[in-house]
């Protein structure tokens, strides 16, 4: 007999919890009209932050947070924005999206008074999020997206643009863009599977549920286009709380961290999710925060530019392309040559398939340990690797939190230790993962404790990445 040990909970508390969550979505669900008008005033912040930055002057080295809007919108968006948001979708789902996101307001408000037209089949590729998450992220280093507002208004407004376009073009007060396009949508969508909130779909309340003689059948606008009746997990759920009670089916509940990765994420292999962890997370990510500080990248750079030199070629070693195709502060002390973007691009995808293949070799391992070869179950085992992955993203993002942070004279001592106990955590928590999804596939415990084995190694590739990154050796 298996002994499961379940939380100490009294009953009473855990219906309490339940009718609270329950009524939190009830209230989102009625007071749509107050969201409305908080996003318009994120649109606001946030059209100030990434246009305004771009018309000034750069910031004098002795500026400040407190003191220069431009370093206040770079601490804003790089050192507070984006990695809470990443750390938000794993503890509340993708809340940010539904309640606060600029884009998604801005992309559903030019639905509602835009063309309507059908959504094309090309836009619904499933492989548009890992290329778009790819592309963006080797432009952002190519161009210093982190340390420069024009780099940041061009790739942050250019996307902006792109949603309200996709927007006015496409379905009826809909989310489209954010749907298939936004280039961090399959980034959200991974880490809100660790989320331990959701809004859950009880089919037989739903099947139950019967339209009383004197009312209208009621109606619920997704606007991010999920199928309410089939939905299992909330990776593309936005949370946005306007199904709470339809048909008495949907609720706000909690779950366990684990449960979407075990028994949801291997219904339906997703090859693109597995490169968006994989590849993209687990490579593109870390190559992309590694350039800067390796011996490698300047090794391989000189060694180029020596080669070039002896041909007299010196027209690639001369910074002469303007800063939205590469780096080029004269002012600042800070220009790349072609050489330079050859090199830093060349690195990114070279980490990009050491990191991946290895890992992907690591996979095919467990999927082969586990029993008969199985394609669905390679792609479900990736899945638990979404929590290395996403703590690694995090903390190569909140590396600019504490950069800029200490800049300002803040010591920040601790920050080592808490990096070392986040890695090990979440790779712990890959391990687990792919013990459990190991229980599904293996008829024997020794195949389970291979299988899981094989996995930890692929997280141990993970944890290694960025600790080289932090504590280079």
């Amino acid at each position: 007999m298996t002994i499961v040990h379940q939380p100490i909970q009294t009953p009473a508390r855990t219906a309490r919890i339940d009718k609270v969550l329950a009524a939190t979505g009830d209230w989102l669900m009625r007071h749509q009209f107050i969201i409305r008008r908080m996003q318009w005033v994120v649109v606001l912040f946030y059209v100030v932050l990434i246009a305004v930055p771009a018309f000034l002057p750069l910031p004098e080295r002795t500026a400040h947070v407190w003191s220069n809007l431009t370093l206040f919108a770079q601490f804003a968006f790089w050192g507070i924005w984006w990695p809470f948001v990443l750390l938000s979708m794993v503890l509340v789902g993708r809340l940010w999206c539904g309640l606060l996101c600029p884009e998604g307001a801005l992309s559903e408000f030019a639905s509602e008074k835009g063309k309507s037209f059908a959504v094309p089949r090309w836009l619904t590729w499933a492989g548009w999020p890992f290329v778009a998450f790819a592309l963006t992220t080797i432009y952002g280093q190519m161009v210093s997206v982190y340390q420069y507002p024009g780099p940041a208004l061009v790739i942050l407004g250019g996307s902006t643009v792109g949603a309200i376009i996709v927007g006015y073009l496409y379905g009826r007060a809909k989310r489209v863009w954010c749907r298939y396009l936004c280039p961090v949508t399959g980034v959200f969508g991974v880490l809100s599977k660790l989320a331990p909130l959701h809004f859950r779909v009880d089919q037989q309340s739903w099947r139950a549920w019967e339209k009383p003689a004197d009312h209208h059948m009621p109606q619920v606008n997704c606007a991010p286009l999920v199928p309410l009746r089939t939905m299992k997990g909330g990776s593309a759920c936005h949370m946005c709380g306007r199904c709470s009670g339809f048909r008495g089916a949907i609720a706000l509940s909690r779950r366990s961290p684990n449960d979407e990765i075990v028994h949801v994420a291997g219904l339906k292999a997703k090859p693109w999710e597995t490169a968006l962890i994989v590849f993209g997370l687990m490579g593109i990510a870390a190559g992309a925060f590694h350039w800067t500080s390796s011996d490698l990248y300047i090794d391989v750079k000189q060694a180029l530019a020596d080669f070039l030199i002896a041909r007299d070629w010196l027209w690639p070693l001369e910074p002469h392309l303007p800063w939205w195709m590469l780096t080029n502060y004269p002012a600042q002390n800070d220009q790349l040559s072609p050489v330079d973007g050859v090199v830093l691009v060349g690195y990114i995808l070279a980490t990009c398939l050491i990191i991946g293949t290895s890992v992907s070799l690591c996979l095919a391992a467990a999927t082969a340990t586990l029993g008969k070869w199985s394609t669905a179950r390679f792609h479900h085992l990736a899945q638990t690797l979404i929590p290395i992955a996403g703590c690694g993203v995090f903390l190569g993002l909140s590396g600019l939190t504490v950069s800029i942070l200490r800049a300002e004279g803040l010591a920040l001592d601790f920050v080592g230790v808490i990096r070392a106990a986040l890695l090990i955590g979440a790779g712990l928590w890959s391990a687990w993962l792919a013990w459990r999804v190991a229980r599904l596939y293996a008829k024997t415990l020794s195949r389970r404790l291979a299988g899981t084995l094989v996995m930890a190694a692929a997280a141990g590739i993970g944890c290694a990445s960025w600790a080289l990154l932090f504590w280079p050796v």
